[in-house]
C-alpha cells in the first residue's frame, strides 16, 4: 500500500526536525541530563512538527540507549513506540474526545505502572478542544502526576488553554518553517524519490505552504503525479493560485488606470481553474510586499531575504511598482482589498467576480471616496507630482487636523501673489455682488462627475460681481483643498460660461473665521 510522503519522511530523531532547533535543542538536553518534565505544551500552527516532536520525545524518554538526547531508533522500545504496539504511549485527539469522562479514564489509567516502558506518555493533540469540565478534571493529575507519567499537550490555539493548565506545563512555541528551509527539504525529498522539480517551483510550493512543512510535502506529491518535471506553472495550476506575474499586471493596470486590462484579468481568472478568492489573497500579499519595500527601503539585506523572500527578478519588478506609488496610496488600496475580502470575496455564495471588478476600479479612483485614507492617497500623489515639478512640500493630513507646510518662495513669486490679492480686494470694493443665476443646476452638473468634492459646494456661498468675477466661499480649508485638486475653479467657470454668463475669473476662498493659518497657500 502506498505511504504518503509526509508520513514516509516524518523525522525520527530531533536532528531531523526542520526549523525548530530552538526547541529540539532544549528537549534533547533534558533527555540527556535526565531532567525530563512531567508536562509539556507544544503550541503552533499546523504541520510544523508539534506531534512529530512529541513522538520523538516519547521515544527518547523510554529509549534503552539514547544518543545525544535523541532516540536510537533501534532498540525494542523505540520500535514498539514507532510501530504502535505498546500501550504505554497513547496518542489521543481531543477534538474527537472533548468530554470529562475521557479525562477521567486517563486519571484512572495513570495509577498503574507502565507495562513495558520506563514511562507512560500521554500525547493529547488539539487539547484546546476539551471542555471546561474536562480541563478541571485534568488539572489535578497534571499538577501532581504519578511517578513515570509524562503528559505532552499540543494545540494550534494557545489562547484557548486555561491559565491554570499553562502554568503547570513547560511551554514551547513552534514557529513557522522558513521558505528556504522548506525548499531545501523538498529538494532533498525529490532527490530521494527521483522527482524532478525546478527551483522556482519548489520556492512557490514553500511560499504557498505558509510555513507548514507537511502541507508543502503534500503539494509536492500532488504535483509529482502530473508531470515528469514539476514547473512553476504546474504548481500554480495544482494549487489554484494565479502567480505573482498576474499580480504585477494588476497593480500596473491600477497605476495606469487601465480599466479594460483590469476587467480582462478578472475574466481570465474567473473562466480558468483558479479561484477569485485565491487570487485576492495573493494580491493582498503582493501589496504587503510592496508596502514593505516602500516603507523599509531596499538597503537592508535581511528584509530582502527573510521578510520578502523574492527572486531578483520579482524584487526588481516590485521595486519599480513601489516607486510609482506613494505609501499613502498603498495603504488606501490595501485597505480596499481587505474590506472587499471580508465583506464579499471571502464568503461563500457571494458574487466574487462583480465585487473584485468594482473594487479594482475603485482603487484607480480615490476621488470617488470621501475617507481620510482616500484623501491622504490623493494628497500624497499630488504632493509627489508637485515635488517633481520643484514646488515643494504640500500637506499633511490626520483625522483631526489639516496643515499645509509652505516652502519659501522666490521674492518675485511672493510679490506676484500679493499683487493678485490686492487686485482681488480692490475689485471687491469697487463692485457689487449677486447670487449666480442657475447655481443649483450648475452644482448638479458638477456633482455628476466630481462626487468626492461636490459636497463641499453644497453649503458654499457663490456670487458674481459687476467685473464678472465669481467668488465661492467655503466653510473649511479641507473643502478648498479638495476642490483645488479637482481643478474646480476652471470647471465651474466653464459650466457658468456654457449658460451664456461671462466669467472673467473664479475664486475659491474660506470664511475668515474658519481659515487655517496656512490655508492661503497657492496649490
Amino acid at each position: 500500500m502506498h505511504r504518503a510522503l509526509y508520513r514516509k519522511y516524518r523525522p525520527l530523531v530531533f536532528e531531523d526536525v526542520v526549523g525548530q532547533e530552538h526547541i529540539t535543542r532544549v528537549l534533547s538536553y533534558e533527555v540527556e541530563n535526565k531532567r525530563v518534565n512531567h508536562a509539556y505544551l507544544f503550541c503552533g500552527s499546523r504541520g510544523i512538527g508539534k506531534t512529530t516532536c512529541a513522538k520523538i520525545l516519547a521515544k527518547a524518554i523510554n529509549c534503552a540507549s539514547p544518543k545525544n538526547g535523541s532516540p536510537c531508533g533501534e532498540c525494542e522500545y523505540c520500535l514498539a513506540i514507532e510501530n504502535g504496539t505498546t500501550t504505554d504511549v497513547l496518542e489521543m485527539d481531543a477534538a474527537s474526545n472533548t468530554g470529562v469522562d475521557y479525562i477521567r479514564d486517563i486519571k484512572n489509567e495513570v495509577l498503574y505502572s507502565p507495562s513495558m516502558l520506563k514511562s507512560r506518555v500521554y500525547i493529547i493533540d488539539e487539547v484546546h478542544m476539551l471542555t471546561d469540565s474536562a480541563f478541571n478534571a485534568l488539572l489535578k493529575t497534571l499538577e501532581e502526576p504519578p511517578e513515570n507519567v509524562v503528559f505532552i499537550l499540543a494545540t494550534t490555539e494557545k489562547q484557548k488553554i486555561p491559565a491554570t493548565i499553562l502554568s503547570r506545563c513547560q511551554k514551547f512555541d513552534f514557529k513557522r518553517v522558513s521558505v528556504s528551509d522548506i525548499s531545501s527539504r523538498l529538494m532533498h525529498i525529490a532527490k530521494k524519490e527521483n522527482i524532478k522539480i525546478q527551483d522556482d517551483a519548489a520556492n512557490l510550493i514553500s511560499k504557498l505552504s505558509m510555513g507548514g512543512l507537511r502541507d508543502a510535502i503534500s503539494l509536492l506529491e500532488l504535483c509529482s503525479a502530473e508531470s515528469d518535471m514539476i514547473t512553476y506553472e504546474d504548481v500554480a495550476r495544482a494549487s489554484g493560485c494565479v502567480g505573482r506575474q498576474e499580480c504585477y499586471k494588476t497593480v500596473k493596470a491600477i497605476i495606469d488606470s487601465d480599466h479594460g486590462a483590469l476587467f480582462r484579468i478578472i475574466a481570465d481568472i474567473y473562466y480558468s481553474s483558479s479561484d477569485v478568492s485565491a487570487f485576492w489573497n495573493e494580491l493582498m500579499s503582493y501589496y504587503r510586499d510592496l508596502l514593505v519595500i516602500k516603507a523599509a527601503g531596499t538597503s537592508d539585506d535581511r528584509i530582502k531575504k527573510d521578510i520578502l523572500d523574492l527572486t531578483n527578478h520579482e524584487y526588481g519588478e516590485m521595486a519599480e511598482l513601489a516607486r510609482m506609488l506613494t505609501k499613502e496610496s498603498l495603504i488606501y488600496q490595501a485597505g480596499l482589498l481587505e474590506e472587499a475580502y471580508v465583506s464579499f470575496i471571502g464568503r461563500q455564495g457571494a458574487d466574487k467576480r462583480l465585487c473584485a471588478e468594482m473594487t479594482l476600479i475603485k482603487m484607480t479612483e480615490p476621488a470617488s471616496t470621501v475617507s481620510m485614507d482616500a484623501i491622504s492617497a490623493r494628497l500624497s500623489t499630488l504632493e509627489a507630482k508637485l515635488a517633481a515639478m520643484g514646488v515643494g512640500k504640500l500637506v499633511q493630513v490626520s483625522d483631526s487636523k489639516l496643515s499645509v507646510k509652505k516652502e519659501e518662495k522666490p521674492e518675485i513669486e511672493t510679490k506676484e501673489e500679493k499683487t493678485s490679492d490686492e487686485i482681488k480686494s480692490e475689485n471687491k470694493k469697487n463692485s457689487s455682488s449677486e447670487p449666480i443665476p442657475e447655481w443649483t443646476e450648475i452644482l448638479a452638473l458638477y456633482r455628476e462627475n466630481y462626487s468626492a468634492s461636490a459636497p463641499f459646494l453644497e453649503s458654499a456661498a457663490a456670487t458674481i460681481d459687476d467685473s464678472s468675477v465669481v467668488e465661492i466661499v467655503l466653510d473649511n480649508p479641507i473643502g478648498k483643498m479638495m476642490l483645488e485638486m479637482d481643478n474646480a475653479a476652471q470647471i465651474i467657470q466653464n459650466l457658468i460660461t456654457s449658460r451664456g454668463i461671462i466669467v472673467d475669473r473664479v475664486y475659491i476662498t474660506v470664511k475668515e473665521g474658519n481659515k487655517d493659518e496656512t490655508s492661503n497657500d497657492v496649490f
